[in-house]
């Protein structure tokens, strides 16, 4: 045996896990080596090989690709160009020749390879393709075209230019083979796995937009014979197996789903003429009429057996109905429909609403998987009962008139029949079928007379009575429907009352689907209730059976419900406040678990986990006025904050930063151990998190402001150098957008607030990163911030910063610039810079700064323009200074203000200090500068002084009255 594939053997199948480490440490000393990947290709391909060995060769073979072949960004490759171009030509010889098994990872392996090197580095693998096809390994060329053909399924405009030389030169061999294959006696399945390979090319072409060889009527027709003759022909009955989820995967019925799904994606997107530019709308009109109404009665034939009991799988009912919904609101196809409705809804829309045995089979033996099929967005994709449910929807939302009426007379006969039968005969199913067509309507039946009214009347009669039903499905069921309806006026609010206590009830059933949906229903009627004394002395049992469950499943909708009572009682919750954040805590972690080790259950796990922060989120802003609590609850959270701060947790991040912002806001301190956290937000913004930037400013902007001492003094770490390290890197980095840097310069401004005094060291490297930035600043927003940099650093120590600007040489430049954006204004004649608030506050106090200095600091020329700037900001009260409303997305607008050190500064009052001071130290300068105002800033002086006098007056009565009322409380 090769002494390479003994190494691969050992450290892979050897029982000894010395031999194991051992033998995985000679493979990485090796792996880069000349021709080491070609060697294990080699390994993998030869047949006389070890199974166990190849398998394990081609997983190094494919993990080795899957790292190595594109070198990450600024390294050199770690294979040889020679090595590329061997296992390039190697691969595709041997492709079709292994076994399946060993065929998938190769097909990962030439993913990785084609995305990365068609057609650049790669140029003659269409005319292998080409070749093969004509061969005799065209399922090898079917193979490596479905992958290349894949790269450009979502890929628009000249991103696809390299697909449409593919199709023009591969799609006419396709169709002679697919002709072929259709037309072979007794097929095997052999056929079906070509046939599944052409389908799935086809579509990766046409996903986005039809390729231009498709727009040739005949060579159009050529393939449309074909998908017909695959969705009309019956599958093979031999070969098919017994077991439902190997029968649904099943070659041929793969083929048939691939048909439809093609048809459909050609009928909903290139086949309806409104959604077409005027270049398609030929060929939009040519399906229309030469096809539509043909797929239609192809559907309404495999319909129709499921009617008499065949099988049909789901996938394919699913995308029927799809094709049939889409169908509705076109006059020409709903007319050729409408003649099969009675049948189609009521032996067999209504039948696949109705719970069925598969249902029944997965209620007993595994209630959790029916609460997450249930509850999963991706399974509703797929579901016959989903697409049932969204037929009747539209029917009755754009053909109502003629079928709502019908469908509803249909549902209370079926009631009628379930109340009349005796016990043991009640037609349970059916009925569950009749409650879920009843919610799934509920928009329609709360906005239509005479069924608006009767509303209450049917939930007492036909929903209250299934909340004891003997059958837990309809129980189940009777919860959400009530749910469905728990917002509408109930004309006896006892009956409110009553579905109320039903739905808690139902949270103690002993089947866990029920108890579950009863939850669900429960958020609606706690959204929905105007009385919360009805709930609030349930409140302990309610949260107790809560945290029960959530012990039990991963559902995102039990936090959500808890999330809806948290917001509704507010700090009422607060004596739960501990014991929520420690059942959510964990829960979070058995979600975390679950989403690590069983990839079924991946996306409802991280659902599940995001709703637990989400309602931790609002448990922490509930209980914002009683900061006590923070010290209780933090120790509960930091093991979370701690391991999702890091690239574990991306795909939280955002909810985790949201926990830290509360509790650096609300605790009344901040504690050492959430202090530890800065590093790990730091080395998070540097590596990958830059999108969370402004998530990120706000635990950031608390540490500083509410943490100043630690943040100055301490240097292990140095926060300081940290921050400075952080924001100089991105401010440097010209491949970032400025919109992504806004919390850059917001951060400077607030140390520079903050600190005032204390941090002198950074006022010169801080301001010349804002000036660096500022000369190539496109959007005017930023540079508004920027500009409030300069500004903080005149408020901060403005001889310092004037001192600086002058030894750069751009002093004056800078003031000009300034002074320039201030008297800016849109054609609409309002201000076009300095929007916010607090932008406009900051440049009234660095420019106030300016005037205080004496007259050797500040030129004389520059300070008559800043006293005019001064008096328009300060003439305009603050919140009607950026009275318009035509903000654009160059504005940043939807940024939230901070809390900073400044807000407690009134502009007026150091205003007029500023001047009062200029009078009283040099009358000459002051009678020069006031002797330059025109009338019109005259004017606006003497109004500005007024105003001052009068805050003046008002802050001193409102400290008054707060030393009175502490004096009486004392």
């Amino acid at each position: 045996m090769d002494p390479l594939a003994v190494i691969i053997a050992a450290a892979a199948c050897s029982p000894n896990p010395n031999d194991r480490k051992a033998a995985e440490q000679s493979l990485d000393q090796i792996q880069h080596t000349p021709q080491h990947l070609i060697r294990v290709l080699q390994i993998v391909v030869d047949g006389g090989c070890d199974p166990a060995v190849r398998q394990a060769a081609c997983i190094h073979f494919k993990n080795f690709i899957a790292k190595h072949w594109v070198p990450h960004s600024g390294d050199q490759s770690k294979i040889l160009p020679s090595d590329k171009n061997v296992v390039r030509d190697q691969i595709l010889v041997y492709v079709s020749q292994l076994p399946p098994i060993l065929r998938v990872q190769m097909g990962e392996c030439l993913k990785t390879m084609i995305y990365a090197d068609y057609p650049e580095q790669w140029p003659h693998l269409l005319d292998w393709v080409k070749h093969n096809l004509q061969d005799q390994q065209v399922y090898g060329a079917l193979f490596v075209l479905r992958i290349l053909s894949s790269k450009y399924e979502f890929k628009s405009d000249e991103d696809r230019a390299p697909i449409y030389r593919v199709v023009e030169e591969t799609f006419p061999h396709l169709l002679n083979i697919f002709n072929k294959l259709i037309h072979i006696e007794n097929p095997s399945l052999e056929v079906a796995d070509h046939i599944k390979l052409i389908c799935k090319i086809f579509w990766s072409c046409i996903y986005l937009e039809l390729p231009r060889p498709l727009f040739d009527p005949t060579f159009f027709n050529a393939w449309m014979v074909l998908f017909l003759n695959i969705l009309e022909r019956p599958v093979p009955v031999e070969g098919q197996p017994e077991d439902p989820e190997l029968r649904k995967s099943w070659g041929w019925w793969k083929t048939k789903k691939w048909v439809a799904h093609i048809l459909n994606r050609l009928y909903t997107r290139f086949g309806d003429m409104k959604l077409q530019n005027p270049d398609n709308k030929a060929f939009a009109q040519m399906f229309q009429i030469n096809y539509a109404a043909k797929i239609l009665e192809c559907h309404l034939k495999l319909l129709n057996a499921i009617r008499i009991g065949d099988y049909l799988p789901d996938r394919v009912i699913n995308l029927i109905l799809q094709y049939l919904s889409n169908s509705i609101p076109k006059n020409s196809m709903y007319s050729l429909l409408q003649p099969h409705l009675d049948v189609l809804l009521f032996e067999v829309i209504f039948p696949l609403m109705c719970f069925n045995d598969n249902d029944q089979m997965l209620w007993e033996e595994d209630p959790h998987e029916y609460v997450r099929k249930g509850y999963d967005i991706i399974e509703d994709l797929y579901s016959p009962r989903t697409a049932s449910m969204d037929f009747v929807t539209e029917l009755v939302r754009k053909r109502g008139k003629d079928n709502f009426p019908k469908f509803i007379q249909f549902i209370v006969g079926t009631f009628t029949r379930y109340d009349e039968a005796p016990l043991e005969q009640k037609p349970y199913r059916q009925k569950d079928g009749a409650l879920l067509a009843v919610g799934t309507l509920c928009d329609k039946l709360r906005q239509t007379e005479p069924y608006k009214s009767e509303l209450e009347n049917m939930l007492v009669r036909h929903v209250f009575p299934e909340f004891s039903s003997p059958a837990g499905h309809l129980r189940a069921k009777a919860a959400w429907v009530a749910g469905q309806y728990a917002n509408i006026n109930f004309s006896d609010q006892t009956n409110f009352s009553k579905a109320l206590h039903c739905v808690i009830s139902g949270m103690r059933d002993p089947e866990l689907p029920v108890r579950v949906d009863s939850v669900f229903a429960l958020r609606s009627f706690i959204e929905a209730c105007k009385n919360l004394d009805e709930i609030r002395p349930l409140l302990p049992q309610l949260l107790d059976e809560f945290f029960k469950l959530m012990n039990e499943v991963e559902n995102e909708d039990l936090a959500f419900t808890l999330e809806t009572i948290v917001y509704k009682f507010g700090e009422e919750i607060s004596p739960y406040a501990l014991g929520l954040c420690q059942n959510l805590a964990s829960a979070f972690w058995r979600c975390i678990d679950s989403d690590n080790g069983d990839d079924e259950t991946d996306d409802t796990g991280a659902l599940a986990a995001v709703g637990c922060l989400r309602a931790i989120s609002t448990i922490l802003e509930s209980i914002s006025s009683l900061p006590h609590l923070y010290g209780q609850i933090e120790p509960q959270l930091l093991p979370i904050m701690r391991k999702m701060l890091t690239t574990d947790g991306q795909d939280v991040f955002e909810e985790v930063l949201e926990i830290v912002s509360y509790i650096t806001t609300f605790s009344p301190t901040i504690s050492m151990e959430m202090w530890s956290l800065w590093p790990l937000m730091m080395q998070g913004l540097v590596d990958w998190a830059i999108d969370f930037f402004p998530n990120i400013l706000v635990p950031l902007h608390n540490y500083i402001t509410r943490g100043t001492e630690r943040y100055l003094t301490c240097k292990e770490p140095d926060y300081q150098q940290s921050l400075w390290s952080v924001v100089s890197l991105f401010m440097a980095n010209k491949n970032i957008d400025e919109s992504d840097l806004v919390p850059a310069p917001k951060l400077i401004g607030i140390v520079l607030q903050t600190c005032k005094g204390q941090v002198d060291m950074w006022v010169e490297p801080y301001l010349r990163i804002t000036l660096d930035r500022l000369r190539g600043a496109e959007k005017s927003s930023f540079k508004c911030l920027l500009i409030e940099v300069i500004a903080n650093t005149f408020y901060y120590n403005a001889p310092l910063a004037l001192g600086i600007l002058q030894r750069f040489g751009v002093a004056t430049e800078i003031l000009t610039i300034w002074l320039r954006m201030l008297q800016e204004k849109k054609k609409s004649g309002v201000h076009a810079n300095f929007k916010r608030e607090h932008g406009k506050k900051v440049c009234i106090l660095g420019l106030t700064s300016l005037l205080c200095l004496p007259a050797g600091q500040l030129p004389g020329e520059v300070l008559p323009p800043v006293f005019r700037a001064l008096l328009e900001l300060l003439a305009k009260d603050f919140r009607s200074y950026s009275d318009d409303d035509d903000f654009s997305d160059d504005d940043f607008s939807d940024d939230e203000e901070l809390d900073t050190p400044i807000d407690e500064v009134d502009p007026f009052i150091l205003f007029m200090d500023a001047v009062t001071a200029m009078q009283a130290s040099d009358s000459l300068r002051f009678q020069s500068l006031t002797q330059t105002l025109d009338p019109h800033y005259q004017g606006l002086a003497n109004n500005i002084a007024q105003h001052t006098e009068q805050r003046r007056a008002e802050i001193q009565k409102e400290q008054l009255e707060k030393q009175s009322s502490t004096t009486a409380a004392s």
